[in-house]
C-alpha cells in the first residue's frame, strides 16, 4: 500500500535537505537565565555534554541514579554561577613543602633480627662461628679428642 504525497512535500524530504539556518540552534543557559560573566563555556552550552553512562545496563538492575546520569543535561539543570577555588593552599605547599611529623616514635620493635648486617653474618658460616660460636667450637673439638682416647 503506497501513500500518495503531494509533489512539494516529496521534494523537501528527498532532494532538499534542511539548510543550516533552518536547523534549531542550541539553547544556551544565558538565553534562559541570568548568568555570571565568569561562567565557563561548558556550563553555558549543555548540548556539549553527552551524559555520563556509556555502557548498557540490564534494565532489571538499573538504578534511578544510572537513569538520571545517562541523560544529557538541560538548560534548567546547568549552573548559572561558577565559584572556583583559589590556589592559595597549593601555592603555600609549593613554597613551604609538605607537612612532616617530627614527633617521638614510641613503637617497640619486636623483631628478632633488627639489622641487615646481623642477618648476613648469620648466613656466613665462618664469620658466624668466629663471633658467636667460639665456645661451642672449642667444646666440640675437646669432646672429639676425648672420644679418641
Amino acid at each position: 500500500m503506497e501513500l500518495d504525497l503531494p509533489a512539494s512535500d516529496n521534494m523537501n524530504t528527498q532532494e532538499n535537505p534542511p539548510s543550516p539556518a533552518d536547523r534549531e540552534t542550541p539553547v544556551k543557559t544565558s538565553d534562559v537565565y541570568r548568568v555570571e560573566k565568569n561562567l565557563p563555556e561548558r556550563f553555558n552550552n549543555p548540548d556539549r555534554i553527552q551524559g555520563y553512562s556509556k555502557k548498557v545496563i540490564h534494565p532489571l538492575y538499573r538504578t534511578t541514579n544510572q537513569t538520571y546520569g545517562g541523560k544529557k543535561p538541560t538548560v534548567h539543570e546547568m549552573p548559572t554561577a561558577f565559584h572556583g577555588d583559589s590556589r592559595r593552599f597549593t601555592e603555600h605547599l609549593l613554597k613551604s613543602g609538605m607537612y612532616r611529623d617530627h614527633g617521638l616514635n614510641t613503637y617497640m620493635d619486636t623483631r628478632r633480627v633488627t639489622t641487615l648486617s646481623a642477618k648476613i653474618e648469620s648466613q656466613h658460616r665462618m664469620r658466624y662461628h668466629q663471633t658467636y660460636g667460639r665456645n661451642r667450637k672449642v667444646q666440640s673439638v675437646n669432646t672429639a679428642d676425648e672420644l679418641k682416647r
